[in-house]
């Protein structure tokens, strides 16, 4: 249990909400519950500010109810399910609150405002990318970063993204979303101060051999600063890139 968590109960038991034995119980909670299908780690959040998420890819529907309602049980909120897809959301709609996007594959369960900080930029060199795009923007977003989105603004066209650099310079961190060479990453990462982290993607004709040509070429970038995820790894680069943005010691805008 978090520190502000047990303020909040402890408070509740002064104020006659919650009786002493009730509050025992929650503090007494194990770290982690045994489903028999999954282990729910309830101290994620205690130890990496974020909690656990769940990969939905290869669960089934009613793992993934599961997990969620017992996360939910816990007070856990904006729970992300990454690689949801459309057939397994039509299973679970109805079944708990939750956002969903399509084009992400991805979904925020008992979702809850929260005020976003700092500034996160994702950048896509072209608009094939925007799954991958967005996996990141939106896992940032629910994790409290604030993000501005500059999409299709590939080497190809590079006049594109010069004309975002205000946008780009104001971030705290970018995630750079290229396929094809995936060459990207090298030209933001030569333009800004901040960290950047490079997302290859499979889009691309034969020699881009399922994203690894772009991979290949991001982790021999000339630029410095920049940082390579895997392919398709959208939530992966917002993650990080949400970490990054929050880190200790960094004035909230």
């Amino acid at each position: 249990m978090k520190e502000q968590e047990l303020l909040n109960l402890l408070e509740r038991v002064r104020c006659g909400g919650v009786s002493p034995e009730e509050a025992a119980k929650q503090i007494d909670r194990p770290a982690f519950e045994d489903l028999g299908y999954a282990r729910v780690d309830h101290q994620r959040a205690r130890r990496q500010g974020a909690a656990e998420v769940i990969f939905g890819q290869g669960k089934t529907a009613e793992q993934i109810e599961g997990i969620v309602r017992c996360m939910m049980d816990r007070g856990a909120s904006n729970i992300l399910i990454t690689r949801l897809s459309a057939e397994k959301e039509a299973a679970l709609r109805g079944k708990f609150p939750y956002r969903y996007s399509q084009a992400a594959r991805l979904a925020t369960a008992n979702p809850a405002e929260q005020p976003l900080a700092g500034s996160v930029a994702v950048v896509s060199a072209g608009t094939s990318d925007l799954a991958v795009c967005e996996e990141a923007a939106l896992t940032a977003e629910a994790l409290g970063s604030r993000v501005q989105r500059v999409y299709d603004a590939g080497v190809a066209g590079l006049h594109r993204l010069l004309a975002e650099l205000d946008t780009l310079n104001r971030a705290r961190c970018i995630v750079a979303v290229a396929g094809m060479e995936g060459a990207l990453p090298s030209v933001v990462g030569g333009l800004v101060s901040c960290p950047v982290i490079a997302v290859p993607t499979s889009v691309g004709y034969g020699a881009n051999l399922g994203g690894l040509a772009a991979l290949l070429a991001m982790l021999n970038s000339c630029a410095s600063g920049v940082s390579v995820v895997n392919i398709d790894n959208g939530f992966g680069a917002g993650f990080l890139a949400n970490r990054i943005n929050r880190m200790k010691g960094v004035e909230e805008e």
